[in-house]
């Protein structure tokens, strides 16, 4: 049985630490062992545990690429989506990736599900159920639903035919959201609630493509991938098979979309500089600025603080979040890359056309940015912390706290972190976007090939 795990969407719910470069499942507020991880580790770590991942794609966006490097490091199959089309592109270029890259058979099973779900480790050991579900009740698909413990408005539901002695469920239908004397009503009909877990034999999709005229080889489908109708696995697959299972969770699952909900997981109630009032009653902080936050006498709350901006809200409230911040539109202040991160620090557009942008910068020891130039900005470098090499213009020379190192338009360069190192950069040009970057080399041992060393 293959996995594929599904990393998408955009930082809405939980700005101001998601963005549109870092979605909830990447956000490190989770405790482990004394540690902080993200959602996306503590799957993966899950998945690890039970030598699941030896069998797990993850599908996602070019956006994401450098965050999953980051956290999960580059060893992690990914399928990397051309651009974002909603969730049945994804799995159908995942499907063609197993079926004509990996070579999986058309009988395999193939299973589908987030990569961000807050659960015991036992929901892995019943996906691996879905298999056995498929091969027995002979179903176009088997999807997996937890048993609901309260009449909830926000899930979805999967409503079954009738109960019978198997250990799946047929569908009768789906409800979406109901009120919750209508959830009360599914309840009593035994409904699940709605996981986004299925599977399906490979077959199923790849005839499915194949239907639909469109390509069933990995790369000729990823050259037409923007032509793909922008739609979800819901509606152009599970609304039209004709027979469909569910096999019943009664496990621990929650979906931390929410700040209400994701606090209720985190283990502490503070994460970062401050301070909370001992009558400050269930509230937490979450603070990733190096200035200190006191909060006072405020109860049932939320106080999070990002370089994205800072949001203070009431828990029963957060989930309005996304409504409020419609049509407010800003570049992502704090991205995590696979050579470290960066924390924008300032960005000034001025009346004449120009530009200056100033950002804080962290490489970890051992990884380097890319050998590169740019054409529209000078850069002026400042290193504050750590040691490391620095490649300009085809040479290389070691830079240590104190050095400044002026980069001149269309100047090539690049820097590899002998221990951690953190510099300022300031940007000045006239369009200082991230797509004003020639890539030369990526790694530091192409630098060395092609660049010489200068005195030490």
């Amino acid at each position: 049985m293959n996995l594929i795990l599904l990393s998408g969407g955009s930082g809405k719910r939980l700005w101001p630490l998601s963005n549109d470069s870092r979605s909830k499942q990447f956000l490190k507020v989770l405790e482990n062992d004394g540690f902080l991880e993200s959602m996306v580790q503590r799957v993966w770590r899950q998945l690890e545990k039970l030598h699941l991942n030896k069998s797990t794609i993850i599908a996602t966006s070019k956006s994401q690429l450098d965050m999953i490097h980051s956290q999960l490091g580059n060893d992690i199959p990914l399928i990397i989506e051309p651009e974002r089309r909603d969730t049945f592109p994804a799995i159908a270029l995942a499907a063609t990736y197993l079926y004509s890259v990996k070579g999986s058979s058309l009988n395999e099973v193939v299973g589908v599900l987030p990569v961000d779900p807050y659960v015991d480790i036992s929901f892995f050991e019943r996906i691996k159920d879905l298999e056995g579900a498929l091969n027995t009740s002979d179903a176009d698909l088997a999807l997996m639903g937890v048993n609901p413990t309260f009449p909830s408005e926000k899930y979805g539901y999967i409503v079954p035919i009738q109960n019978n002695n198997n250990d799946y469920i047929q569908v009768s239908h789906f409800k979406e959201k109901p009120s919750e004397t209508e959830a009360r009503g599914l309840m009593k009909e035994n409904a699940l609630w709605n996981c986004g877990v299925f599977a399906f034999k490979l077959e199923y999709i790849i005839s499915l493509l194949e239907a639909k005229g469109l390509p069933i080889q990995y790369e000729e489908l990823a050259m037409q991938y923007q032509n793909l109708e922008k739609i979800s696995f819901d509606y152009a697959v599970v609304e039209k098979a004709e027979k469909i299972v569910a096999l019943p969770y009664s496990g621990s699952w929650k979906d931390l979309g929410t700040w209400n909900t994701l606090t209720e997981e985190m283990g502490t109630n503070q994460i970062g500089k401050g301070t909370i009032s001992d009558d400050s009653t269930n509230t937490h902080l979450v603070n990733e600025l190096d200035i200190p936050v006191t909060v006072l006498g405020i109860k049932d709350a939320v106080v999070a603080v990002s370089p994205d901006g800072i949001l203070v809200t009431d828990k029963v409230a957060s989930p309005r979040i996304k409504e409020v911040l419609k049509g407010f539109e800003q570049r992502p202040m704090y991205e995590e890359r696979r050579w470290g991160w960066y924390r924008v620090l300032d960005h000034t557009k001025f009346e004449e056309g120009n530009e200056v942008l100033t950002k804080r910068i962290g490489v970890e020891a051992g990884k380097n940015l890319s050998y590169q130039k740019h054409y529209a900005r000078s850069e002026v470098w400042t290193i504050i912390k750590g040691e490391g090499e620095l490649a300009l213009n085809d040479e290389i020379r070691v830079v240590k706290p104190g050095d400044v190192l002026i980069i001149p338009v269309e100047a090539k360069h690049g820097i590899k972190a002998t221990t951690d190192l953190e510099f300022v950069e300031v940007q000045t040009g006239s369009q200082l976007i991230e797509e004003d970057i020639v890539r030369i080399f990526m790694t530091w041992d192409e630098v060395e090939e092609h660049c010489k060393s200068v005195v030490k």
